[in-house]
């Protein structure tokens, strides 16, 4: 199989581009459930958007799902990255802290969750995309392949928030403006 051979410019643009449609669909579904404030519940909830997300992919792709080796290949993706595996939990973990807790979490988990849903999503799209199904994915072959995606996530995730501070500001000048001129 040639998981890794596979690049962006082979894929066919129609399915290409509707398959990251459904990767950005979830990214804001996975930060949203992220902000759960109970600790681990939100990890599952996160869990299961990934999972929602991949079946979305393998119905584009037409390929059968498999809920529980998902699962797996989703546990084994994350765990490869030790560095940002341990954020993850580390941003639920800190819930439990009462109220400085909560709000570290709101700052840290969104951007994680981005980031891997975005990493799960690209790395299953160049699986489908070589011919993979959800009974042949190899975890080790895709580690390289998730950190790179991840760390683009993480960018996504930047960029993301950026645009909302920026949103902010123009809609906060607006009232402001709004307000004197009424004055």
């Amino acid at each position: 199989m040639a998981d890794a051979a596979i690049t962006a410019d082979e894929i066919p643009e129609d399915r290409q581009q509707e398959a990251s449609a459904i990767v950005r669909s979830y990214l804001g579904w996975s930060a949203g459930v992220s902000l759960i404030p109970i600790p681990w519940i939100d990890l599952g909830a996160v869990s299961l958007v990934q999972m929602k997300m991949i079946a979305d992919l393998a119905g584009l792709y037409d390929v059968p799902f498999s809920k529980n080796l998902v699962k797996t290949a989703i546990g084994s993706l994350l765990g490869s990255a030790a560095p940002f595996a341990g954020t993850r939990y580390l941003s639920s973990y800190i819930k439990s802290v009462p109220v400085v807790g909560s709000v570290l979490g709101a700052f840290t988990a969104p951007a994680f969750t981005i980031a891997s849903t975005y990493a799960v999503g690209k790395v299953f799209i160049q699986h489908f995309e070589s011919g993979g199904t959800t009974l042949n994915f190899k975890a080790d072959a895709m580690r390289g392949f998730f950190k790179k995606e991840f760390e683009a996530g993480a960018e996504e995730s930047s960029k993301a928030g950026a645009e909302e501070s920026s949103k902010a500001g123009a809609e906060e000048s607006s009232k402001a403006g709004a307000e004197k001129s009424s004055n």
